[in-house]
């Protein structure tokens, strides 16, 4: 399925839904540096818009025809290490949903500290969101229990459109992890080290953590141990001369990141990206469960994908990201019309009739008219084999 990331980052959000399935076809950036390092990592293109500016960047994200619309408003104004006011970034929220609403793709993720959640620009969001038809799932998660060695509360906002609120809370409770992940479960003995440093916000909170539990949440900042550190009753042993702080590499890891996803920046700004990051394990999580529950609740399409994409794939000699296209184009027509038997010419013309196809802009029209002239072809063409 299609995705556009908004306030995409360095690519965490993105990563996560790649890395599940999805097709990543544009994201949107206005932070140069994390726009470039997203550029280095992805193929598809990154656009500089500013996503305040609603009807310019309507225009443009609808261009890639998404059908799925992913993305995390800068949090900084509702997080726990800021002032915990609302102040002008805040408003983006409230633009994301406004874009949602304009765009009205099938299905939208929005991704947000955990205190977003009882925001004033949360709650207009929100009724933005029920005002355009969508029907959400709203949940605080804890990166540890998502398979991430790393304990980080996130809010997530999954929206589908004219389904019942609440709607993946049973699929998303299956599928937590019963323990936390520690930083041991995850790299087994590979970090070379069993405590490390993390700096406090103050002196009041323990920095020194072991590998056998997850790690605190990774942030915008790094620092190392500083002269004369008081120590704390509750750090997991007491400094030594081996304890360190993580480096770059360790924290990008431990937010999930591959190993060789490259950081491009001043050491600074690549430090900011990664504690901004959604953790790349955290998003694949959340977009399994997306992905399943999509899967789980589409008609059956009367067609067998890879033999269908093995037969025109031969006939035709496309290219793979062509044939993933044409039945992206297949999945998005039945769902606007669910087809009862054969997918035949009466099914095309009963397709034309629905509102919501003749929304669709005339490029997306022919290519799902194309796409359904083919498997016309395919089921024509397995019939007479048949017989």
């Amino acid at each position: 399925m299609r995705v556009v990331d908004l306030f995409a980052g360095c690519g965490g959000l993105s990563k996560g839904f790649e890395n599940a399935g999805f097709q990543l076809v544009g994201a949107f950036e206005f932070w140069n540096a994390a726009a470039e390092c997203y550029r280095q990592n992805f193929n598809h293109p990154v656009f500089s818009t500013d996503l305040s500016q609603i009807s310019t960047a309507v225009q443009e994200i609808s261009a890639l025809d998404p059908e799925v619309i992913i993305g995390g408003p800068p949090c900084q104004d509702f997080s726990h290490a800021g002032k915990r006011i609302e102040a002008s970034r805040a408003s983006l929220t409230e633009a994301y949903a406004n874009i949602i609403k304009e765009i009205s793709p099938k299905y939208f993720l929005m991704e947000n500290v955990d205190r977003a959640q009882k925001s004033h620009a949360y709650s207009s969001a929100r009724n933005i969101f029920k005002n355009a038809g969508y029907g959400l799932t709203e949940i605080v998660l804890d990166a540890s229990f998502c398979g991430v060695p790393q304990r980080r509360k996130r809010f997530f906002c999954m929206g589908i459109k004219g389904k019942d609120d609440g709607f993946a809370l049973n699929l998303i409770s299956q599928n937590l992890s019963s323990k936390e992940m520690t930083l041991r479960d995850y790299f087994g003995n590979s970090l070379g080290f069993e405590y490390y440093y993390r700096h406090p916000r103050n002196y009041d909170r323990r920095a020194i953590f072991s590998i056998d539990e997850p790690s605190p949440t990774i942030r915008g900042v790094n620092r190392p141990v500083p002269k004369g550190y008081p120590g704390h009753p509750h750090d997991a042993c007491i400094l030594n001369e081996e304890i360190r702080a993580l480096t770059l590499l360790e924290r990008a890891l431990i937010q999930t990141f591959p190993v060789d996803f490259k950081w491009v920046g001043s050491k600074t700004e690549i430090e900011q990206m990664i504690g901004n990051a959604v953790p790349v394990k955290l998003a694949e999580f959340v977009a399994k469960i997306l992905k399943s529950f999509i899967e789980d609740n589409s008609p059956q399409y009367l067609v067998e994908k890879s033999t269908f994409l093995s037969w025109i794939g031969q006939r035709y000699c496309y290219s793979e990201r062509t044939l993933c296209d044409i039945y992206s184009r297949l999945q998005r027509a039945f769902r606007i019309l669910p087809p009862q038997k054969m997918v035949d010419d009466f099914y095309l013309y009963q397709l034309e009739k629905c509102i919501e196809f003749q929304h669709l802009s005339s490029s997306v029209r022919s290519q799902i008219r194309k796409a359904i002239s083919l498997l016309i072809d395919y089921n024509q063409s397995s019939y007479l084999l048949a017989i």
